[in-house]
């Protein structure tokens, strides 16, 4: 019997596994290009690089934040050659703070990079490319969110209260006593809010802060256990002080204390006012918004004897200045208090020729009531998901206009794919610039049936 051979260990197939990167490593890198996302790329040791913060053709050192098989995730900490597009980062909260990761390059930069994005889906994955470019929308690259969830959380161990916004890689948060991109009327609640918070008496039992500014200002408080009657007196102070409204989120929905006191906000070239509550979806950019919905009705080109389909309509953003225009609108929404808002809303403006239904959006459309008179066209702005099981039968209701209002590039070629299989041909895209400082890109596509 041969004599057992000692020593000897499995190795994996292809032979010994590279050394993982610890998280926390620097590394000086030389950036190559930028990513879909705004980083810069680097390769080096047969691994590729993202790093935040840095622009192509840039020499930085690079902060290890995470690693997985041959990419790594890193932020930049020092940059040794600079790029001539860099500009000094606006904010103070700038490379820690993870809400604006592309504040270092300029405006008219970050609109360059949204339009390649987008073109560069369009034609890798859908392989067309729109007949006509349209222009940007944007506004003002500061002061126009006028919705913001702010984090608050107790560190038992600090004996601390935390406020402030999630960290860029983490879900550590940064303190936060301005923000440029808060609308005015937030600025001073922002700056204010920690200091407050501190003085109630069961900060662990404190969830997030939400701020909206819109016909009026408004505070959520999401907490976890009932307020004292203190706290209570603290936070209407507070509020009467900002003449900002109180809303509290407890076990139920969130509620106003004065149940007398209405909040929404305006569509002012369509003399529109629509009810909101926290928690709902809104955008943030209310000029981006007005431009957009705007754009939409132009490139659809509503006829006043024309009944056109509104999907994931929300509150009524579009359906309600559509109905101005034809002759029937009926939206779809998939959340049910949704649903009865935008009817509320579209009530309340005195508009009698819309209807308002509830569907699951994500699965085929079937053979719904609303749909089977058929429709002229149809607009729709899903979610990041995008909107595959509804564009499949698109055709079948006879569109013949189709504006598709994307807040993923990815999803908006994936489905375009789709249209374009059932004869549509794309007639014209651009992005709309609802989030400066970010590289997080919302486009606008018009579909016209061959």
């Amino acid at each position: 019997m041969a004599k057992p051979v000692r020593g000897l260990r499995f190795q994996p197939a292809g032979g010994s596994r590279a050394a993982q990167i610890p998280v926390g490593k620097k590394q000086r890198l030389k950036i190559e290009r930028l990513a879909n996302d705004g980083r810069g790329i680097a390769f080096l040791e047969g691994r590729t690089w993202f790093v935040a913060g840095a622009l192509a053709g840039e020499e930085v050192e690079a902060r290890v934040l995470g690693a997985h098989g041959k990419v790594v995730e890193a932020r930049t900490e020092r940059v040794f050659t600079a790029s001539d597009l860099r500009r000094p980062a606006p904010c103070p909260h700038a490379g820690r703070c993870g809400g604006c990761s592309v504040q270092h390059l300029p405006h008219d930069e970050q609109l360059a990079l949204k339009q390649r994005m987008l073109a560069e889906q369009l034609s890798r994955v859908a392989g067309v490319e729109p007949q006509e470019w349209a222009a940007p929308l944007s506004g003002p690259e500061f002061g126009y969110r006028r919705r913001a969830r702010v984090a608050v959380r107790w560190d038992a161990k600090a004996k601390k209260l935390e406020v402030g916004f999630r960290a860029a890689g983490s879900q550590d948060i940064v303190p936060i006593d301005e923000c440029p991109v808060l609308v005015q009327p937030l600025q001073p609640i922002m700056s204010r809010l920690p200091a407050m918070l501190q003085r109630l008496s069961k900060p662990q039992a404190l969830g997030h802060v939400e701020l909206f500014s819109g016909s009026a200002i408004a505070v959520l408080l999401r907490h976890m256990a009932p307020l004292s009657a203190a706290d209570l007196e603290i936070l209407q102070a507070f509020c009467a002080f900002h003449e900002a409204q109180l809303w509290l989120h407890g076990e139920d929905e969130p509620q106003p204390v004065d149940p007398d006191q209405a909040l929404g906000y305006r569509l002012e070239p369509w003399n529109l006012q629509l009810a909101y509550r926290p928690g709902d979806f809104v955008q943030v950019n209310a000029g981006v918004n007005e431009a957009m919905v705007a754009q939409a009705l132009e490139w659809l080109a509503p006829q006043a004897d024309e009944r056109v389909l509104d999907l994931f309509c929300g509150l009524g953003n579009f359906a309600l200045p559509l109905a101005q225009s034809v002759r029937e609108v009926v939206a779809v929404e998939g959340v049910a208090t949704m649903v009865e808002r935008a009817a509320q809303n579209a009530a309340s403006n005195n508009l009698h020729n819309t209807r308002f239904f509830q569907a699951d959006l994500s699965q085929p459309l079937g053979d719904a009531e609303w749909a089977r008179e058929g429709f002229s066209a149809v607009l729709l702005d899903p979610p990041r998901d995008g909107a595959f099981e509804v564009v499949r039968k698109l055709a079948s209701l006879g569109a013949k206009r189709l504006v598709y209002v994307s807040c993923n590039p990815a999803t908006l070629a994936r489905d375009t794919v789709e249209l374009v299989r059932q004869g549509y041909r794309l007639k014209r895209a651009g992005i709309l610039d609802m989030f400066p400082q970010t590289a997080h890109v919302e486009a606008m596509a018009l579909f016209e049936a061959s």
